[in-house]
């Protein structure tokens, strides 16, 4: 889903408005595993995973693997946000080419 904004934003208003809502549901994902998950860690310790508990493990990698899963997506989707709205920063250097 692609909100546009309301007619007479400019594309400077959209691309900000569209900056912070791709910001607010990457915080609440990370909310979600920093604060919710845990609150299972209980009940899911009764399961096992890889020979800990899985809540255990969960807590200690499952999160982790979440929040860079998360930020990498951020990262693209700003990235794309950015090039669409002509404000993208150019492309490196590939390591064969040369300067002119």
């Amino acid at each position: 889903m692609t909100f546009h904004g309301k007619p007479g934003m400019s594309p400077l208003q959209r691309r900000w408005r569209r900056t912070i809502g791709l910001a607010l549901v990457t915080i609440a994902g990370l909310a979600v595993f920093a604060l919710v998950v845990p609150l299972f860690a209980g009940p899911l310790n009764a399961l096992r995973f890889a020979g800990f508990p899985l809540g255990y493990y969960m807590a200690a990698q499952g999160s982790l693997i979440a929040f860079l899963a998360l930020t990498v997506w951020f990262i693209r989707r700003q990235e794309r946000l950015d090039r669409d709205a002509g404000v993208a920063e150019p492309e490196p250097l590939d390591a064969g080419d040369e300067l002119r």
